[in-house]
């Protein structure tokens, strides 16, 4: 039967900068043994290491975050430097002097290395390291300690090929090890008891000869993560993508995007939103063929030359290189009938809005799915042609066209815009 013990190593002094770190564990720990792992708060380590900071709380994490996934009120859940998302970028005010705050580790997997080096020649034995912070867990109530650092030892463990009782062959299991061990020291050193460190028995199946590959294989690659768009990062994740992949679109995405683009606020109870898909290649060259021929006719008769015509015609490749192009269309049939033109222009300009409101929708949608697209304005300007191309009912006025793909590269960053700039505060 295996047999599991986790103690809390007790006595250790108050943690300054330059403490010798594994000289105090083994020095509290004299039965460490082959096998064991050493589970330590971060926050010891930090303070050995000279990460106590004297800086306001708010502009620690600042420095600390390189993108905020999510923000109510104060709180805010970013993604710091080493990779990991957490609360207030891992900054910590308690346990320090007033004035201060405690920074992670910079390097917590290297932080995990010395210090296994450090206990293995001291006690001549080969541990296992695992340095821990506290983090909050999405659709969970509390917060549990998980791994920032690990050295010696497996911190996943893959049982996918492996078969289950039943005999059922497992595909996606991999059981995050370093987590879990990092949970059940925390069960000892706790949160108010001044014991930083804990020492887990009965894994040394999971304790190796090499450091390995540290904690920061507990970090998902942001391809991979379904999860990947926090509350923050929604509307800043639709970017215009004008060079797609060959890969193809799936149409149930597309769906789905086209369902949280009719979300949008419509006047008077209206729903005037359509949209034409052209999944063909047919339907997407004779649309395109069609406005290019109306477009090139319109220059030539402004008087432009060919070069230029040329030059200008290009505007509309990128709809040309997607995979799957959409048209809204608005329908404003339940406008209202006015007597005068400046009310009349006002009930078409509230359905243009609205329209606009959808086709937003519709492209953060899209990136949400993971798909990029680009707006543009064509059909504005030949919509009768465009209507007749794709044989769309007489009440659908083409509003622009959405080229929709897989991006071929991820798009350059966005242009820094302080909002100060457009707006006024009465």
């Amino acid at each position: 039967m295996n047999q599991l013990t986790v103690t809390g190593v007790t006595g250790l002094p108050e943690i300054t900068a330059g403490a010798d770190l594994a000289r105090l564990i083994a020095d509290h720990a004299p039965d460490l043994r082959d096998g064991d792992i050493v589970v330590i708060t971060s926050k010891i380590v930090s303070k050995a290491e000279g990460r106590v900071v004297r800086a306001e709380r708010e502009r620690a994490i600042d420095d600390e975050a390189v993108r905020v996934v999510a923000r109510r009120g104060q709180t805010r859940i970013v993604e710091t430097r080493h990779g990991l998302v957490l609360a207030a970028a891992g900054v910590d005010s308690s346990n320090t002097e007033p004035g201060t705050v405690v920074l992670l580790p910079e390097d917590p997997d290297g932080s995990a290395r010395r210090l296994r080096k450090g206990l293995g020649e001291r006690r001549g034995v080969s541990i296992g390291v695992v340095i821990t912070d506290t983090m909050g867990r999405p659709w969970r109530n509390g917060q549990t300690d998980a791994a920032i650092g690990a050295a010696g030892l497996a911190p996943l463990r893959d049982h996918r090929g492996q078969a289950d009782t039943f005999g059922n062959t497992l595909e996606v299991t991999v059981a995050a090890v370093a987590d879990e061990i990092a949970a059940a020291g925390d069960l000892v050193k706790r949160k108010t008891t001044q014991v930083p460190v804990a020492i887990v028995r009965g894994l040394g199946e999971l304790v190796t000869g090499s450091d390995g590959p540290g904690a920061a294989a507990l970090i998902r690659p942001a391809a991979e993560d379904m999860f990947r768009l926090g509350a923050a990062d929604v509307l800043q994740a639709r970017r215009t993508v004008r060079e797609f992949s060959a890969k193809p679109v799936d149409a149930a995405a597309v769906r789905r995007a086209i369902a949280a683009a009719v979300t949008a606020p419509a006047p008077h109870h209206s729903e005037p939103w359509r949209f034409a898909v052209l999944e063909s290649q047919r339907a997407r060259t004779a649309l395109l063929d069609d406005m290019l021929a109306a477009w090139v006719a319109d220059l030539r008769g402004d008087g432009f030359t060919e070069e230029q015509i040329t030059r200008r015609t290009r505007r509309g490749e990128p709809l040309r290189r997607a995979p799957l192009v959409i048209v809204p269309c608005l329908v404003a049939d339940a406008a209202h009938p006015y007597p005068d033109q400046r009310r009349s222009a006002a009930e078409r300009t509230m359905f243009v809005v609205a329209m606009g409101a959808a086709v937003e929708n519709l492209l953060v949608a899209l990136a949400v799915e993971g798909l990029g697209s680009c707006w543009v304005s064509s059909t504005l300007f030949c919509r009768q042609v465009a209507a007749r191309s794709l044989g769309l009912p007489p009440d659908w006025e083409p509003m622009g066209a959405i080229g929709v793909g897989h991006p071929a590269a991820p798009p350059p960053d966005r242009p820094p815009r302080d909002p100060e700039s457009f707006l006024i505060t009465l």
